[in-house]
C-alpha cells in the first residue's frame, strides 16, 4: 500500500468577491479556490515577503543614515509588493498597473542613483528628465498596448542596465580607488611609517580585498536567487496545465509548493533586497566611508544589512570589525 501525505482536495471555485476579472493577464494559480476574497491566494500572500523586506530596508536606512535615494527605493519596493498583493487578490486592471508600473518606476530610480553618482548637477538634472520621460512613455504605451510582454521586456532591460552599470562602477571605479588610496598613503609615509602603521596598512589592504570579494559574493547570491525565481516562473507558464493536475492530485496544502509564480515573488523579493543592500554598501565605499559602515552578513542564507560601525576615536570596535573580515 502506497504512502500518501495527509491532505485535502481542492474545493470548487468560490464566487469571487472581486469578480469580474479585468486584468489583461492571469496566472497559473487557479482563481478563488481557497477564499472568495483573494483570487490567487498564494500569489497574494507571497508578496508579504516584499512588504517585510521593504520595511526592514526602510528602518535600516533611517537608523543608519544611508543616502536618501535608497530610502526612496525601499519605499518603491514596498509599493511594488503592495501593488502586487492587491493585483493578485483582485485581478483588477488598475491594480495590475500599480503592480507593474511601480516596478518600472523603482528601477528608473535606481538607474538615476547609479548613473548620476559623482556627475555634475546639470548631468544629473538631464538624466532625471530623461528617466522621467522614459517612465511616462512606458506608462502611456503600455496602457495603449495592454500587452504584458512589453512591460516584462522593458523591466528586464532596465534591470540588466542598472545591475551591469553597478558592476562596472564597482570594478572600474571602486577597485582602482581603493588601490590608489592605499598606494598614495604608502608613498607619502614610506620613510616615516612605524611598525604599527605598516600593520594597519596591510590590514587595510586585506580589508579592501575582502570587501570586493564579498560584494561579488553578494552579487552571485542575489542574481542566482533572482534568476532561479524567474526560471521557476517560466516553467510555471510553460507547464501550467500539467502543474494544475499535479496540484489537484497532491491536494492541499502541498499543492501550493507547485505555485511557480509564488516562488517568483519570494525569490525576486530576496534578490532585489540583495541588490539594494549591495548598492548601499557600494555607495558608502565609493564615498570613502568603508571604515564608518560594516556589512552584517553572518551566513550566506541570512539577509545582509549595512550598519554604522561602532567607533572609539576613529577605530572600529573588534566585534563590529570582524563582520567585514
Amino acid at each position: 500500500m502506497g504512502f500518501r501525505l495527509l491532505s485535502w482536495s481542492y474545493d470548487p471555485p468560490y464566487s469571487g468577491y472581486w469578480d469580474p476579472v479585468t486584468s489583461t493577464i492571469n496566472w497559473c494559480e487557479e482563481d478563488y479556490y481557497a477564499t472568495p476574497y483573494a483570487a490567487e491566494v498564494v500569489n497574494t500572500l507571497t508578496n508579504l515577503m516584499f512588504v517585510f523586506l521593504a520595511f526592514k530596508g526602510i528602518f535600516n536606512c533611517r537608523k543608519n543614515g544611508h543616502d536618501t535615494v535608497f530610502f526612496v527605493a525601499f519605499v518603491g519596493y514596498l509599493l511594488v509588493g503592495t501593488g502586487s498583493f492587491l493585483f493578485h487578490a483582485t485581478l483588477k486592471y488598475p491594480m495590475q498597473l500599480v503592480d507593474e508600473l511601480s516596478m518600472i518606476y523603482t528601477t528608473c530610480l535606481m538607474c538615476y542613483a547609479t548613473f548620476s553618482y559623482s556627475k555634475s548637477r546639470q548631468y544629473a538634472f538631464t538624466l532625471a528628465l530623461g528617466l522621467i520621460s522614459l517612465a511616462i512613455f512606458i506608462t502611456l504605451y503600455y496602457h495603449y498596448l495592454q500587452d504584458p510582454a512589453f512591460h516584462q521586456n522593458a523591466y528586464a532591460l532596465l534591470t540588466v542596465t542598472v545591475v551591469a552599470r553597478s558592476m562596472y562602477v564597482m570594478e572600474f571605479t571602486l577597485r582602482p580607488s581603493l588601490r590608489n588610496n592605499e598606494e598614495t598613503f604608502k608613498l607619502q609615509h614610506r620613510k616615516s611609517m612605524t611598525a604599527d602603521q605598516k600593520e594597519v596598512s596591510r590590514s587595510d589592504d586585506r580589508r579592501n580585498a575582502q570587501i570586493l570579494r564579498t560584494m561579488w559574493l553578494m552579487i552571485a547570491v542575489g542574481l542566482t536567487t533572482f534568476l532561479s525565481g524567474f526560471a521557476i516562473w517560466q516553467l510555471d507558464n510553460i507547464f501550467c496545465s500539467r502543474l494544475r493536475s499535479w496540484r489537484r492530485w497532491i491536494g492541499l496544502p502541498w499543492g501550493i509548493l507547485l505555485e511557480g509564480h509564488g516562488w517568483w515573488h519570494l525569490m525576486t523579493g530576496v534578490g532585489a533586497y540583495y541588490y539594494l543592500t549591495w548598492g548601499i554598501w557600494l555607495r558608502h565605499c565609493l564615498n570613502g566611508r568603508q571604515d564608518e559602515y560594516s556589512l552584517v552578513w553572518p551566513r550566506i542564507l541570512s539577509l545582509p544589512e549595512i550598519v554604522q560601525s561602532e567607533q572609539t576615536n576613529g577605530i572600529i570596535q573588534p566585534e563590529i570589525a570582524k563582520k567585514i573580515r
